[in-house]
């Protein structure tokens, strides 16, 4: 029987959300290079593939984060996923900005939250975790508890891991690189020989192709 991760990590493949490309490497805004490119919010194209991930999501928020009593999504990718999971649940939404606007009311965070409120932030993709942890950061100081994070797909690189432990906040996701690399082998769209250079670049993505 297919887990759940397997399953997703098919139907990104299934939609060419999963680009593989060693010789003409990908340019990440870190300035890393990268032979694996994941365009997840592709997934909100395809109505079925949208529900499958808001339903997921949403299990994964009953499942682990039961006390959540809001929804915040991180802006811009997450804002779509975090309000769809919010209305799945029934649960108010806010997007958290990267930073405070410097017009009109200078919000980092859109919507409405009270203080003490306990949220589960909603992310669609996880690389590094910065964008992510620094949306954390601005919940808390807006006074509410952030119980927990979840999101659609995540590379596991060892500095997010790190991160997401010093910051105290635990990361639930519906699928994984690990899952696509291994679904990408067995469906021929990657071969053998290719999956130690992609598990190299996954444990050290800052320093691979330099």
């Amino acid at each position: 029987m297919k887990t759940m991760d397997i399953i997703y990590a098919e139907e990104l493949l299934r939609i060419q959300a999963i680009k593989v490309q060693p010789q003409q490497p990908f340019t990440w805004a870190s300035g890393w290079l990268s032979p694996f490119y994941c365009d997840n919010r592709k997934t909100l194209s395809y109505p079925a593939l949208r529900s499958f991930i808001k339903i997921e999501l949403g299990r994964l928020v009953l499942e682990h984060f039961p006390q959540a009593n809001a929804v915040a999504g991180v802006a811009t990718g997450a804002i779509p996923q975090g309000a769809l999971v919010a209305d799945e649940l029934g649960l108010p939404f806010v997007y958290v900005r990267s930073k405070a606007k410097d017009h009109g009311l200078a919000n980092q965070i859109e919507g409405q939250l009270l203080p003490g409120m306990k949220v589960v932030v909603v992310e669609d993709l996880i690389s590094t975790g910065g964008s992510s942890l620094k949306a954390v950061e601005a919940l808390r100081e807006a006074g509410v508890e952030v119980v927990g994070m979840v999101a659609s797909f995540t590379y596991g690189f060892p500095v997010a891991e790190e991160a997401f432990k010093t910051a105290g906040v635990e990361l639930i996701t519906v699928s994984n690189y690990q899952a696509v690399v291994e679904a990408a082998l067995k469906s021929g769209y990657i071969k053998e020989e290719q999956v130690p250079m992609l598990q190299a670049w996954r444990q050290n993505p800052a320093e691979w192709g330099k």
